[in-house]
């Protein structure tokens, strides 16, 4: 597609546009492999689990005494940003990168 031949941009588009939430490229886009699997199911189903919990809490039936501390739903954690000092690059750039192969 770079280097002019293949599919036409369009469509590649439209292709990434119609993957499913938990494909492994969505979850690159959204920020690593470790989000691979967590479509919008999956976070909904996290986020009733803490609201359970939290409800359960506040209604004063999580024990009595000193409470355990609520367990955590396990999300995937993001990694840590680079610092900002890297430019993004330009198209001519991406360009010669892409065209020596």
């Amino acid at each position: 597609m770079i280097a002019g031949r293949g599919p036409s941009p369009s469509l590649v588009l439209s292709l990434l546009q119609r993957l499913p939430d938990t494909s492994l490229t969505v979850a690159l886009a959204s920020g690593g492999r470790e989000f691979f699997g967590w479509g919008q199911d999956r976070h909904m189903a996290a986020d009733l689990f803490d609201a359970l919990n939290t409800n359960t809490r506040a209604t004063g039936q999580w024990g009595k005494g000193k409470a355990p501390k609520i367990p955590e739903y396990p999300r995937p954690k993001p990694k840590a940003k680079k610092k900002a000092g890297k430019r993004p690059a330009s198209v001519a750039e991406i360009y010669k990168r892409f065209a020596g192969r």
